[in-house]
């Protein structure tokens, strides 16, 4: 499990790498964006109504509402560091042994992309955008504690899915 930082203080050795990334990737929606969203989400949102699932439509209803508040707000900055025992992102470490495997995406300038696999259940993978760093050595290093993920040669689709939508 991974430590909050800002509870009590963790000796992660030292950075070997570090840099910051935005939250999210903030895209420009044109007016055009919003009507083919607004009437993609009303059709579903009726077809959730005809087939008598509610539970779907509100879900839709409430994916929209994120996404117009996300539209608002500007992205936090977040600090990632690759540490000698482990990585730290914004305030939370996780040790390598917590890792399960990590794989590297990149396919610039779309996609520049460091994934770690977890141990844990319920969260499958870190997400921590490369930015303008040189993946090679970062690989060379983090390689040393962590098994590569072979297997991996594409970024999820979800991932793919929400950058040409621009959902994310």
């Amino acid at each position: 499990m991974p430590q909050d930082l800002t509870k009590e203080q963790i000796n992660f050795g030292e950075i070997v790498y570090s840099w910051s990334f935005k939250e999210y990737e903030k895209y420009e929606r044109g007016a055009r964006w919003y009507w083919v969203m607004s009437v993609v989400g009303l059709a579903l949102v009726a077809y959730a109504f005809l087939t008598q699932n509610y539970l779907f439509g509100i879900i839709i209803v409430l994916f929209a509402i994120i996404i117009f508040l996300q539209d608002k707000n500007e992205p936090v900055e977040i600090p990632f560091a690759i540490a000698e025992t482990g990585i730290i992102i914004g305030n939370k470490f996780y040790r390598y042994s917590e890792l399960k495997d990590f794989w590297v995406i990149y396919n610039p300038p779309e996609v520049k992309v460091l994934y770690f696999g977890l141990k844990e259940v319920f969260k499958h993978r870190l997400y921590i955008p490369l930015m303008d760093m040189d993946p090679r050595p970062i690989h060379k290093y983090i390689s040393r504690f962590v098994d590569e993920n072979l297997e991996e040669e594409d970024e999820p689709f979800s991932d793919k899915i929400g950058r040409l939508l621009k959902l994310h």
